[in-house]
């Protein structure tokens, strides 16, 4: 590990005017009083269509630790995170949210796990502010996709945290077009650690991420670090054809020997409904995979630069 590192903080943001004033005074504080050097900040607007960029616009010209870049539209956040990490240079780099949910002050506590010889240092969430029906999504999100997942990712631990330089460059060398940088993170390995945080309300403002993206992000996770779905797929088909063969034999039986024919057109009828309904949503399972296969065979980049703005990093 480096004594005095450069450190990099990299945010996406997506429409946050109400707090991106707030974001750049509290993390340039940090920064300041920061040894080492000389720190960046690499900002990425995911097409806000606020005065987001503008702010950012002026903020560059008076900081020239700023480095923005804008895409050409709205990614999402985990593209958008990935353009600030292609972008950045420092020999630590630190990924946070916009909406000061992941207080920058954190960063010296993660900068002393650094300095133990952590190549990875994350936030484990121990509280959070959000309302009830969001605490449990993400409590039992977090256990079914560990669960499912092949890659033993942290519970409660979100994107912020800090990487050394190498595992910013092994998560570079990730091609793929979905996603899902936390367990990522875990999967390139390293010595990993975490810290155990307090995560406040947003500063500003309300969040921009919708149910939808949400259910969105939790499927690329686990169709992207998980096989599990298509196993449970050929197990509970191995458990209907035993079910039905051991009500064949017991039919046959209780003709042959009992003399009594089987009768129920009500349970035959639940039966069938049953196991279409469970043919149907495992072939959905199968389209998401064939799906995203589609989406990865075209080679299309995560995401398009509109302009950079400030002094390049990279």
């Amino acid at each position: 590990m480096i004594e005095r590192p450069r450190i990099s903080v990299a945010v996406p943001l997506y429409n946050e005017e109400d707090g991106v004033t707030e974001l750049l005074w509290r993390v340039g504080a940090v920064l300041d009083g920061l040894p080492g050097g000389p720190h960046e900040i690499v900002i990425v607007d995911d097409g806000s269509i606020d005065g987001t960029l503008r702010l950012l616009e002026s903020a560059a010209a008076g900081d020239g630790r700023l480095t923005v870049i804008s895409l050409s539209r709205n990614f999402g956040h985990q593209a958008a995170l990935t353009a600030a990490l292609d972008h950045v240079s420092g020999d630590a780099v630190i990924i946070m949210d916009g909406d000061l949910q992941d207080p920058p002050e954190l960063i010296p506590t993660f900068l002393e796990q650094y300095a133990k010889g952590f190549d990875v240092v994350y936030a484990q969430r121990m509280q959070r502010k959000e309302a009830w029906w969001l605490r449990l999504s993400f409590f039992l999100f977090y256990r079914i996709f560990r669960q499912l997942s092949n890659v033993p990712v942290p519970l409660d631990a979100g994107d912020f945290g800090l990487m050394s330089k190498r595992v910013v460059e092994a998560l570079r060398q990730a091609p793929e077009r979905h996603r899902f940088l936390r367990g990522l993170r875990s999967w390139v390995g390293f010595r990993q650690v975490a810290v155990p945080v307090e995560r406040p309300a947003r500063a500003a403002g309300t969040t921009k991420y919708s149910l939808r993206r949400r259910i969105g992000g939790a499927l690329d996770g686990i169709f992207a670090f998980s096989i599990l779905p298509i196993r449970a797929a050929a197990m509970l088909g191995a458990i209907a054809i035993a079910l039905s063969v051991a009500f064949a034999l017991y039919a046959l039986y209780a003709k042959l020997a009992l003399h009594e024919s089987r009768s129920g057109f009500t349970a035959l009828t639940m039966l069938i409904t049953f196991l279409s309904g469970i043919n149907l949503f495992f072939l959905g399972v199968v389209g998401e995979y064939v799906g995203r296969v589609y989406e990865e065979v075209k080679r299309r980049p995560p995401y398009v630069i509109g302009r950079i703005i400030g002094r390049p990093a990279r």
